[in-house]
């Protein structure tokens, strides 16, 4: 199978595995429904793709290599950031209804958001490292957790932004930024971050980092995105 057909493959487990989400919700659904409703052989989905959660990951998969691409762009961290964020929320926007469906129902799977928060993490540690963020050492992992919690802010403000051009959305980062850049994110390799981005770290509850926005955080426990 060649590298065009695995990528035909993995789309059309993905679009009807949100497409399946976004109608019944993601809780009920099952490995073979999705097969079948996708039109794959139930053996091949089955080798490639032996839990339903293994969906998601290919989910978060394609947005980072989505996010990832060198445009050949330059800009300074910030801006950098800016655009990879977004770039996975774009990726994340293409199956809008079944995503919200599977984030409504996280809360009430603590092992699917368990590995889904580790997967985030892995994910903002090259998103900070593409955007130019140090992430060595004790000081670099906080600044990979202070990109999750943007990251948890900027999935937040996408869930509840029905508008076309995702305006909520970009200001809800742009606002995070500035929060991000007042604790000392953007710090170089040589600078500590301050104390409010050290005690930023995920809570015993799997919920996220502390929230970015300066008024009352919204009602949404999601540790990833």
């Amino acid at each position: 199978m060649t590298s065009e057909d695995n990528d035909q493959f993995d789309s059309a487990l993905l679009d009807a595995a949100m497409a399946l989400a976004a109608s019944k919700g993601w809780a009920s659904l099952t490995m073979p429904e999705i097969a079948r409703h996708a039109g794959l052989e139930m053996g091949e989905v089955r080798r490639r793709y032996p839990f339903k959660a293994s969906i998601l990951l290919l989910l978060g998969r394609m947005a980072d290599q989505s996010a990832l691409i060198d445009d050949g762009s330059l800009g300074t961290p910030r801006e950098t950031l800016f655009d990879l964020l977004m770039r996975r929320i774009d990726v994340f926007q293409q199956y809008r209804a079944g995503l919200l469906a599977v984030l409504r129902g996280l809360p009430f799977d603590p092992p699917l958001l368990l590995l889904l928060g580790a997967a985030t993490m892995d994910s903002m540690k090259w998103i900070a490292g593409a955007a130019g963020i140090s992430t060595g050492g004790v000081s670099g992992l906080l600044r990979v957790q202070g990109v999750v919690a943007l990251w948890t802010h900027t999935l937040r403000a996408w869930e509840k932004d029905e508008s076309e051009d995702l305006g909520t959305t970009m200001a809800a980062l742009e606002q995070g930024l500035d929060r991000a850049e007042r604790m000392g994110l953007f710090n170089g390799v040589d600078h500590e971050p301050t104390e409010e981005l050290q005690s930023a770290h995920p809570s015993e509850d799997g919920d996220t980092l502390p929230p970015l926005q300066e008024e009352p955080d919204a009602d949404f426990t999601e540790n990833n995105g």
